[in-house]
């Protein structure tokens, strides 16, 4: 505020110095007109040896005078001095017009006085005309103007300081508000809310944007507490059972069957140990950019690779007519594909089977992409579930049995997994048959030179 006062009146007095000066440049180029004006008209009588005497002029405030080249006074006005030429001979060019100041005294009138010359053309007899004309109307004129500007100049920087106070008060207001309710959001209670301001202007659209940051941090943190609540129980839940078996084993002593036990325990332990894998590969999904180890993956030899680990499964690989080549981390690919295959596994009454085929998206802004598909017989899942078995730590009734040893976590994985990938996933029906598919949409990548040569990535 105090700096765009100070410009404000730097501004207005540069403004006001500008003003002055040219009213004054402008006053005296009026005066020099009227004053040359006159001149051309006596220097025509002249030239046409018809000078009056005395000269007649319009005005109290104008003296004229002819002079010839030694200096002596022709013929003057009523008013003028008929013995001293109001200008000295010596100041004179009697070849050109000239604008000259002399003082007040000498030529009797009030102020600065502002005198012109015009030559009067004859070669026998030069002369001189001089006409006076009085720039105290001038300076009265531009002492008035600089007493209103010296007046009003502060009154107006001081109402529009006013005004430029309310203006940026008013401005600011909605501003102070948004910093009170941010000072009141303690985030221990509950979603914070900023005041939204009526006008629709660039501080509404800031507090709107600041609320659905809270809003979405808010999310992100009721999903933390969610996530670490359920870490929580599923890690306890492992420990308890091993604190169990051990405190049972320590009681019963010698009629403990150790051999039992000791297995109990690795498989608790097991499960504990892929609890903890999973929750810290999504903390590094979380956490980490794509990108990292991509290159081109042959999908192929991938589905066969996954299919291998299940020698004496019901797991059936499809093979495409052709590679297929796309982008994406080798590892995580195979990851995906091995948590969609044990979960199919787990729940297939006789059958899985891999297949991958050649697919085209629809649409300007799409690219092509391969189709990957997983397909089992088994009971499949509701489609009013099919969303929310992607959720983190989300297991349906028939899956929450402690042998089944999912934590709900390997759809989740799966999820952000193809994410990374920039590809898709979707569960629908499987055709012809009971039971549920999976389909992952990866997109193609045709590497140069790699046609028929398998391979599973960097």
């Amino acid at each position: 505020m105090a700096i765009g006062v100070l410009g404000l009146t730097v501004g207005l007095a540069l403004g006001g110095v500008v003003l002055l000066g040219a009213l004054g440049f402008v006053l005296q180029r009026t005066v020099d007109t009227e004053a040359f004006r006159t001149a051309d008209a006596v220097a025509l009588l002249a030239a046409e040896d018809a000078l009056p005497d005395p000269l007649p002029v319009a005005g109290g405030q104008v003296r004229v005078q002819v002079v010839d080249a030694q200096g002596r006074i022709r013929a003057a006005s009523i008013d003028a001095d008929r013995l001293v030429p109001m200008v000295r001979p010596e100041r004179l060019d009697h070849d050109r017009r000239q604008r000259l100041e002399v003082p007040a005294e000498r030529v009797g009138l009030v102020g600065p006085v502002r005198v012109v010359t015009v030559p009067v053309g004859t070669a026998a007899d030069p002369l001189t005309v001089l006409v006076a004309r009085s720039m105290a109307d001038v300076r009265h004129s531009t002492h008035v103007v600089r007493a209103i500007l010296l007046v009003a100049f502060p009154l107006l920087v001081a109402v529009l300081a006013a005004v430029a106070w309310r203006v940026v008060g008013a401005t600011l207001r909605p501003v102070e508000a948004l910093r009170r309710g941010a000072e009141e959001i303690t985030g221990r209670a509950g979603a914070g809310r900023l005041p939204v301001p009526a006008s629709a202007d660039e501080i509404h659209r800031l507090a709107v944007t600041l609320n659905g940051m809270l809003d979405r941090l808010e999310s992100a943190r009721i999903r933390q507490r969610a996530f670490v609540s359920d870490a929580a129980h599923e890690l306890r839940s492992p420990l308890t059972n091993i604190r169990t078996e051990l405190e049972v084993a320590q009681r019963l002593a010698d009629r403990t069957d150790w051999t039992a036990v000791t297995g109990n325990l690795l498989a608790d332990t097991d499960r504990l140990s892929r609890l903890v894998d999973d929750l810290l590969l999504l903390a590094r999904l979380d956490e980490a950019p794509p990108g990292r180890g991509v290159g081109p993956v042959e999908l192929g030899a991938l589905l066969a690779e996954v299919a291998a680990r299940y020698p004496s499964s019901p797991v059936r690989v499809t093979p495409p007519a052709s590679p297929l080549w796309t982008t994406g981390n080798a590892d995580e690919l195979r990851r995906v594909l091995a948590n969609l295959v044990d979960n199919a596994v787990r729940h297939a009454y006789g059958s899985v089977v891999l297949a991958a085929e050649a697919a085209s998206t629809v649409g300007s802004d799409a690219g092509a992409y391969h189709l990957v598909t997983v397909t089992d017989d088994g009971p499949g899942i509701p489609v009013a579930d099919r969303e929310r078995v992607f959720d983190r730590f989300t297991r349906l009734d028939d899956g929450r049995a402690r042998d089944d040893g999912g934590a709900g976590l390997g759809l989740a994985i799966v999820r952000e997994l193809v994410r990374r990938a920039g590809g898709s996933i979707s569960l629908t029906d499987a055709p012809e048959q009971r039971g549920l598919r999976v389909s992952l949409l990866l997109p193609a990548f045709a590497p140069e030179g790699s046609r028929g040569q398998p391979a599973d990535g960097p």
